[in-house]
């Protein structure tokens, strides 16, 4: 198989039961001996799928009596949920885990990675196979107990309504922050959320109005919208940022911005390949290898199109903890064949292939299937060292980006190194 066919979630399977029966800790309750079940389940499939058969000398079958009293015990679909994720942590891979329908990660993985006739068998969880869910599009991340947005997607909700990274995000609505749950019925109407910006600061409100995100085309509105231009010392900088890379419409579409689009007359490119979902396929690294074949085509309609496209200018691209996958795959790629440099942080070792399965209670799990080396190179738990560190603690940030600013130096040639 092709590396940009493995390179991220590589598919998504639904399965909806067991493949062969389990042994099941003595469990006095109904609701214990369902969560048991699941994660029964969710042990079999990662032993017969997980891409190493040796478990990566875990003793699989010593995980499973460790956590089925934990299952046992669990007295909510979030405990099951942290006990899974704890059992499968122990393998120390990338691309596996369990998402339940509380997490946006559900439903984001589930468009992005759920393709062609497969969509159909979804039918039983979203009407006519779309999936979407209530949203505001951000990324969170809990902070020693405390909630901060890492990522605002460009022209969704969030950002409409001028949230930024940094932000702490106190209550929605008065109550407690939950990534989808604070926004069931109410996408369409006026929702207060409660933030602070600075570290011992002010309470500030926001008026924010949801959305029903689906997450593909979430993901291709928001690289559009994210372009945009910077003139520093006579520099004309462009920049783009793929929250989501796992599709062919987000690699054409920015070819289209650099070739025929807002900037194609840019002197160089800011390209942002921080957080967000991984994905890329082997050959979108050939659209920054500048000596290569370039077909332009213009039909009747006198269009310019490009059957292949060729960047030719400076390159600086943003990585950081939260670039991962097919992300990594091309950030290395740049690094390596010295295509442009990078800034930022050390990514986040997370390049293996991985496979989705629908379990029997409908949550999601992600199984590693398969190694992926780069030119002979294992990028697992190693990640891709910037050219260029420059850290940034996103806590309160208030606007503030030092690795951008840092990049817009280097390419106005008032900061390169």
């Amino acid at each position: 198989m092709r590396l940009g066919r493995v390179v991220g979630l590589a598919t998504l399977l639904l399965s909806w039961g067991p493949t062969q029966s389990w042994a099941q800790a003595a469990c006095a309750s109904a609701s214990g001996q369902a969560y048991q079940r699941v994660l029964a389940e969710t042990w079999d499939m990662v032993g017969q799928r997980f891409y190493d058969p040796a478990m990566d000398g875990v003793d699989w079958a010593r995980m499973l009596e460790r956590y089925q009293p934990l299952a046992c015990a669990a007295s909510t679909d979030a405990d099951l949920g942290a006990t899974i994720n704890a059992m499968l942590a122990e393998l120390g891979a990338s691309h596996t885990g369990y998402y339940a329908p509380d997490d946006p990660a559900y439903f984001q993985l589930l468009d992005i990675f759920l393709g062609g006739d497969r969509r159909g068998r979804l039918n039983r969880l979203f009407p006519n196979g779309r999936v979407s869910y209530p949203g505001i599009g951000v990324f969170t991340r809990a902070i020693e107990g405390r909630v901060f947005v890492t990522g605002v997607w460009d022209g969704a909700p969030g950002a409409k309504a001028g949230l930024m990274v940094g932000d702490e995000i106190l209550a929605v609505d008065g109550a407690a922050f939950a990534p989808v749950g604070s926004f069931v019925g109410k996408v369409g109407r006026e929702t207060a959320l409660t933030l602070r910006r600075v570290a011992g600061g002010p309470i500030l409100l926001l008026v924010v109005t949801p959305a029903d995100i689906e997450p593909n085309q979430a993901f291709l509105d928001a690289l559009k919208a994210s372009v945009r231009m910077y003139a520093q010392n006579g520099t004309k900088i462009g920049y783009l940022r793929p929250w989501s890379y796992a599709r062919p419409q987000i690699q054409a579409a920015i070819i289209e911005t650099l070739s025929t689009g807002p900037l194609k007359d840019v002197d160089a490119l800011i390209l942002d390949l921080r957080d967000g979902w991984g994905g890329a396929q082997s050959d979108y690294i050939n659209a920054f290898i500048p000596d290569g074949p370039l077909m332009t085509l213009r039909g009747r309609d006198q269009v310019l199109r490009y059957d292949s496209f060729r960047w030719q200018r400076p390159l600086v691209v943003l990585i950081n903890g939260g670039t991962r996958s097919g992300k990594e795959y091309l950030a290395y790629a740049i690094q390596r064949h010295k295509l442009g440099r990078l800034v930022g942080e050390r990514s986040a070792g997370a390049l293996l292939a991985g496979s989705g399965f629908l379990l029997s209670n409908d949550a999601l799990l992600e199984i590693a299937v398969a190694e992926v080396w780069v030119d002979g190179a294992r990028l697992e738990s190693v990640g891709v060292s910037p050219d260029i560190d420059v850290p940034f603690d996103i806590r309160y940030a208030g606007g503030k980006d030092p690795q951008l600013e840092r990049a817009l130096d280097i390419l106005s040639k008032r900061g390169g190194d």
